[in-house]
């Protein structure tokens, strides 16, 4: 049934317009389908809510995108809603909502992995009588699932399995230590020498990319008989630099390195010479900052190049990678992750079970949790 619904909404894109109008303040947008799916007069009072962390987010952007296509093609009113990296903010617009008749909230939580946070949403949910879908963002503190979505009836999440993109890019990083080893070994001390931009200290998904993107590097390079990668700066005991917003951000990442390559080069014998980012916005600011410096200038010109790896393959990294300027990135599936939530909404609507003829889904088996939706992510580069 899921690809038939795939293929249902592919048919109604190609005959819709797809429109985002605006709402009534910035913090919010609006939309709504000229028709409805089947003619189900469920499916046309149907009024969703989305809240989303923050549009400044480049790939929830991209999740943003995808969402509002899909929800327009199912025949569901929609309206967007920035919490701008606040979560004092996005409660208030889930109750401005819920007051003015919202049917369904789906929820870009905005204090990532909180289930304080996310139960009081929950319950805001239970008492309106409304299901709620959370997505991209963890519910829940690792080590704590099911805390929610094991404790409320009419709730659901899409998401990733958070150590995945973690393994994905340590795989990837260190395959292509142990191929271009001695390219990579500016400074020619035998050892290759790295920086680590982490985008949250909470996230969970920051967390497992921090520490999965180096170890599982680490077991490839040193069953190569290769030394393990060693960290630039001996004095950081952290072993990255952290965005202290939490917001991801191509800025933090750009003045971090930018710091960097005024103290650390080729000359001096202590070069950064591989740049691990938890995201594509932190790989952006860093080959900013080495594009300054003269390096990774992309394909036909002069200089060096210096691998860059992220996560979630935004179109902007895609280029930089046809450009010769980025090494390689793990795809967070945008299209994926809206097309999950698109037909939970659509069961909602149609006063079906949110988890209605989901089991061709990948599930969190592991915690049992059967409303708990993983989308794989997919190595990228190139």
């Amino acid at each position: 049934m899921k690809k038939f619904f795939a293929l249902a909404l592919s048919l109604m894109m190609a005959f819709s317009l797809v429109a985002c109008g605006s709402g009534n303040t910035p913090a919010a947008s609006a939309g709504s389908a000229t028709g409805s799916a089947e003619g189900s007069a469920a499916v046309s009072d149907a009024n969703v809510g989305v809240f989303y962390y923050s549009f400044s987010d480049t790939y929830i952007s991209s999740v943003r995108t995808a969402l509002d296509a899909q929800l327009e093609a199912a025949g569901l009113k929609y309206q967007d809603y920035d919490g701008n990296s606040n979560q004092t903010t996005q409660n208030e617009q889930i109750d401005t909502a819920i007051t003015s008749g919202t049917t369904l909230l789906i929820v870009n939580l905005v204090t990532s992995g909180s289930s304080d946070s996310a139960a009081a949403i929950a319950e805001k949910a239970k008492t309106a009588g409304i299901p709620v879908i959370f997505f991209n963002r963890a519910v829940e503190e690792d080590g704590k699932e099911g805390t929610v979505l094991g404790a409320y009836d009419n709730i659901a999440f899409v998401g990733t399995d958070a150590p995945e993109a973690g393994h994905m890019q340590g795989q990837m990083i260190g395959q292509y230590v142990v191929d271009n080893y001695d390219a990579m070994d500016l400074n020619g001390d035998g050892k290759i020498s790295y920086a680590m931009f982490k985008g949250d200290a909470s996230n969970v998904e920051a967390i497992y990319r921090t520490q999965y993107g180096v170890e599982d590097a680490n077991t490839i390079i040193e069953a190569a008989g290769k030394p393990a990668l060693t960290y630039f700066d001996a004095s950081n005991t952290d072993g990255f630099q952290l965005d202290l917003q939490g917001n991801w951000s191509a800025q933090a990442a750009n003045e971090y390195m930018t710091t960097n390559l005024s103290q650390y080069t080729e000359a001096n014998g202590n070069m950064i010479e591989l740049i691990i980012c938890n995201n594509d916005n932190m790989a952006e600011g860093c080959i900013s900052a080495l594009n300054a410096a003269g390096y990774n200038l992309g394909n036909g010109q002069d200089g060096k190049t210096i691998p860059v790896f992220g996560v979630d393959a935004t179109d902007s990294a895609k280029q930089l990678i046809a450009d010769g300027k980025m090494t390689g990135t793990i795809k967070q599936d945008a299209d994926g992750m809206a097309e999950a939530i698109t037909y939970l909404a659509s069961n909602a609507a149609a006063g079906k079970d949110l988890m209605d003829s989901t089991d061709s889904y990948t599930k969190d088996t592991a915690n049992n949790l059967n409303n708990k939706i993983f989308i794989a992510y997919q190595a990228y580069s190139g």
